[in-house]
């Protein structure tokens, strides 16, 4: 058994949602370092322009679309771009999402928890949906889910972040089930606590200090702790692995702060 080629993705095309920035950046480098032509896509264009001439510095492939997956036609449209560059889609990592305004639910105004479900949520089907057509008919392909940890434990002030999150492990199940007799696998990988760019400032104050302390690993994770999870789930290694919730966490889930 050459245990190299069942983590590598030469010959394969991956579709990367909400790439712009943080996991879906790093997880297109990872999947591009690994050999797979990559599509990048969100909506800040300038920001994909970036990561493809980057990956492309580095040896590999990649091509950049605009999408919006709040907005069907854009989806659609993307969609149709992609088929151009690739004619078609071996791997999707269905990333795209944002952070909610914590609030307690009382508070919670209806617009806001809106529109964390059409992104979080509703977004997240429509890319899964154009993509798993695709896979059907070409009789295989692998769909990953960025979900959360608080897909599995609550949390306070996250009541829209958290229902949003919890729904896409059930849409994962279902799409496994459904799919799986077309080749299709479908999973989800949820991160726990990782340091980031957007909580660098939280994370290094005396309150951010004190609450890492109180998590089970007791540290914040960094990014290249995810890279051997997304390539399990992603590449041959996996293709046994179906309709799961990955945690990478650290240990996390076992005593929700």
């Amino acid at each position: 058994m050459d245990l190299a080629k069942l983590y590598t993705l030469a010959g394969k095309t991956a579709l990367v949602t909400g790439a712009s920035s943080g996991l879906g950046d790093y997880f297109a480098r990872v999947m591009a370092q690994a050999g797979a032509e990559v599509i990048v896509a969100a909506r800040r264009v300038q920001k994909l322009e970036t990561l493809v001439a980057e990956i492309r510095d580095t040896g590999g492939t990649a091509h950049a679309v605009a999408l919006d997956v709040s907005d069907r036609d854009s989806v659609r449209a993307a969609f149709s771009r992609i088929d151009r560059f690739v004619g078609k889609l071996d791997i999707v990592v269905n990333n795209a999402g944002i952070a909610n305004s914590p609030k307690k639910f009382v508070d919670l105004p209806e617009a806001e928890w809106e529109q964390l479900l059409e992104t979080n949520l509703n977004g997240a089907w429509r890319v899964a949906h154009e993509a798993a057509r695709r896979m059907r008919d070409a009789g295989h392909g692998c769909i990953v889910n960025t979900s959360s940890i608080y897909s599995l434990a609550t949390g306070l002030y996250k009541t829209d972040y958290n229902v949003s999150k919890a729904a896409l492990a059930q849409l994962r199940k279902n799409m496994a089930l459904e799919l799986a007799r077309h080749g299709v696998r479908v999973n989800t990988l949820c991160p726990g606590y990782f340091s980031s760019a957007i909580n660098a400032r939280e994370f290094n104050t005396e309150r951010g200090r004190e609450y890492i302390k109180r998590l089970v690993p007791q540290r914040l994770g960094a990014l290249p702790e995810l890279a051997g999870p997304l390539l399990l789930l992603v590449s041959d290694a996996g293709s046994f692995i179906n309709g799961i919730t990955l945690p990478v966490d650290g240990g996390a889930l076992l005593a929700p702060v």
